[in-house]
């Protein structure tokens, strides 16, 4: 497993990246193949900082954690990524379906970054400031909401497979699932 430690607006010590390193290869037990791991450390306001995203067996997964310490913060964004992965191995495993891992797998690996926004200032109007494509493979409304939660993010564009549309799919304030389906 490749695992790259990069500091963002600091430098990262050997110390800290062997540990780092350390730790995300213990992930390595959960898959066949991790293809590579970016682990990103920042300080901001006291706050150590640290975002890991794992691609493996197809899945890229993604967390942050925060602390007052380096260190704990380490120790808390793998913990996260471990609860991650055996929840949505999991749910695999209770699917009713027989093979949704590999469609699923497929969906997860095309899938765009997660990209930060922020506005400049309250007078200006919102711009478009980076586009994204990516390829979009037939699942399930249940699959694309496990994929929703897995990469924990509020709503999913994915290709239907029963009435082959785009549709989106997304995490209500209840805590429930809203799917958005067009009509033409």
């Amino acid at each position: 497993m490749r695992v790259i430690v990069k500091g963002k607006n600091m430098n990262v010590s050997d110390a800290l990246q062997k540990y780092a390193e350390k730790k995300i290869q213990k992930l390595g037990k959960y898959f066949k193949e991790i293809k590579e791991a970016i682990v990103t450390q920042s300080v901001q306001r006291n706050w150590h900082i640290v975002e890991v995203t794992l691609e493996g067996d197809g899945i890229v997964l993604r967390g942050e954690e925060r602390s007052d310490d380096m260190y704990a913060s380490i120790d808390q964004v793998v913990e996260k990524l471990e609860k991650q992965i055996k929840r949505f191995k999991g749910k695999l495993y209770d699917r009713v379906h027989e093979e949704p891992s590999k469609e699923v797998a497929e969906v997860v690996s095309e899938l765009p970054e997660e990209e930060t926004i922020t506005e400049e200032s309250e007078e200006e109007a919102p711009t478009i400031v980076r586009t994204k494509k990516f390829t979009l493979k037939p699942m399930l409304p249940e699959e694309a909401a496990l994929q929703m939660e897995l990469l924990n993010h509020d709503f999913f564009v994915f290709l239907n497979a029963d009435s082959n549309t785009v549709n989106v799919i997304y995490k209500r304030q209840d805590g429930n699932y809203g799917l958005i389906e067009p009509e033409v």
